[in-house]
């Protein structure tokens, strides 16, 4: 049974489940029959997905209270569900503050728990540690400082590398994707990638669309293009609109972040998961995010960290400009964006930079690594 949520946790269930058939057959276990909570990648992947986690997945402590209520219906689903399938083992994958209220359900069924994709509580609230102490039989992590973090707490862990290594692959060359987005291959591309949640996309938008017409006025011929996340509404999109009078060439193509990642000169993009993406395909970026103010103010008493974005944090310094809340204005980002496509030197820098960082992230074959590790905990089932 797997429990994910968000774009990027289906992602990695998708591909989980892919290596626990290939992994089975090859060892002679025959098939395996996966379950739980998850979405198209999950799905696809040939899973019986019994909740779909889109309308779960937010950011922030004051948005999560709007789906408190539709949370605990689910929980309930899946915990019948368990109880009626008695899987061999639980997966939760990231989104802790769903799946950590599943770990004592699965462990009262005497189902072994595998957590695949740590939660950071390196960056807040490492009181965590101690419940994933108490229900948790093997941790998979994802990032190299990761590790460490588990082992001196005394819980058994293995760093099993990014799966995104495996998947960060483009579908179509440059020229393709330009010409499917309405774009000219042969002049300057910017990336956008504003997220995969709803509430995030909805406060960065607005800044990305006034950022790009303020670069369009400086840097002659360039375009931009959107990466839309799967099952967004279209009025998320709707700032993108106010460029179109001005002559601001604008593409948006869904569910292909790698075909947009491969196609950009610059990105901006989201803090989180998308950084480590554009990371992995080498172009220089601006990290930028904005959560609610309420959600700010309570985040920065608990939140101490010295960056925000993952590829500062593999790094263990800063080589991408990250542009938080009051940071986060078109001003701001206009300007980072702009240095970076007029700068050859700067934008070379940081092109080394991330393939110092990819180099860290464990090579390719962690979702391979990860379904083992799984199969090895349901061995050592009593």
């Amino acid at each position: 049974m797997l429990s994910c949520g968000e774009a990027s946790g289906d992602l990695y269930a998708g591909a989980l489940t892919r290596s626990l058939e290939r992994q089975a057959a090859s060892t002679g276990l025959g098939r395996v029959d996966v379950f739980g909570f998850g979405g198209a990648q999950l799905r696809d992947a040939g899973a019986d997905v019994v909740g779909d986690y889109r309308g779960f997945a937010v950011t922030g402590l004051t948005e999560a209270l709007s789906v408190v209520r539709r949370s605990w219906a689910m929980l309930g689903t899946l915990t019948e569900t368990a109880r009626a399938r008695r899987p061999d083992v639980f997966v939760a994958i990231d989104f802790p503050d769903f799946n950590f209220r599943l770990l004592p359900r699965m462990k009262s069924l005497g189902i072994p728990i595998v957590y695949y994709i740590s939660p950071q509580l390196w960056a807040w609230r490492p009181g965590r540690l101690k419940t994933i102490k108490q229900y948790v039989d093997r941790m998979l992590v994802i990032f190299p400082f990761e590790e460490s973090i588990y082992r001196d707490a005394g819980i058994p862990v293995t760093f099993v590398g990014h799966p995104l290594i495996d998947l960060a692959v483009p579908q179509r060359s440059r020229e393709a994707t330009c010409l499917a987005a309405g774009l000219d291959p042969s002049k300057p591309v910017v990336a956008l990638l504003p997220g995969s949640r709803p509430n995030e996309v909805g406060l960065l938008m607005s800044v990305l669309a006034d950022a790009a017409r303020q670069v369009a006025t400086s840097v002659p011929g360039v375009q931009f293009l959107v990466a839309r996340a799967p099952s967004l509404d279209d009025h998320l999109f709707a700032p993108l609109e106010s460029l179109r009078p001005s002559g601001v060439p604008v593409g948006l193509l869904a569910d292909a972040a790698d075909d947009v990642l491969a196609a950009a000169d610059v990105v901006i993009t989201a803090s989180g998961t998308a950084t480590v993406q554009t990371a992995l395909h080498g172009k220089p970026m601006v990290i930028v995010y904005r959560v609610s103010p309420l959600t700010y103010a309570i985040g920065k008493r608990v939140v101490k960290l010295p960056h925000y974005g993952m590829v500062n944090l593999v790094a263990g310094r800063s080589i991408v400009t990250e542009l938080i809340q009051d940071d986060c204005t078109p001003a701001r980002v206009g300007e980072e964006t702009r240095g970076l496509l007029t700068d050859t030197g700067r934008a070379g820098q940081m092109r080394n930079d991330l393939a110092d960082v990819v180099r860290r992230l464990g090579g390719p074959g962690a979702s391979d690594r990860a379904a083992q590790a799984v199969l090895d905990v349901v061995g050592k089932r009593p």
